[in-house]
């Protein structure tokens, strides 16, 4: 796991390699960490940690800005609300 601020207001999160639960939770105390309006950059290639993620940012009222497949890793950009 590799947490850290890419620039002013943009944090990049990898997750590769985990499985369900830790994706999600890696992804909510990453944006507990992190302002409100800011972009968090999450990486990972654990297909059902989608799901997880997506439901967390719905309860949470966190917006998933882009969704990108890459080479078997997804890539989400999570603005915080």
């Amino acid at each position: 796991m590799k947490f850290e601020k890419i620039n002013e207001g943009n944090y990049l999160l990898d997750v590769k390699g985990y499985v369900c639960p830790h994706p999600q939770i890696y992804t909510k105390k990453a944006l507990e960490r992190i302002e409100p309006g800011d972009i968090l950059q999450v990486i990972f290639d654990n297909p059902s940690s989608g799901e997880s993620i997506s439901t967390m940012c719905e309860n949470f009222g966190d917006e998933i800005i882009e969704k990108k497949k890459e080479d078997g890793q997804f890539i989400w950009n999570i603005q915080k609300s």
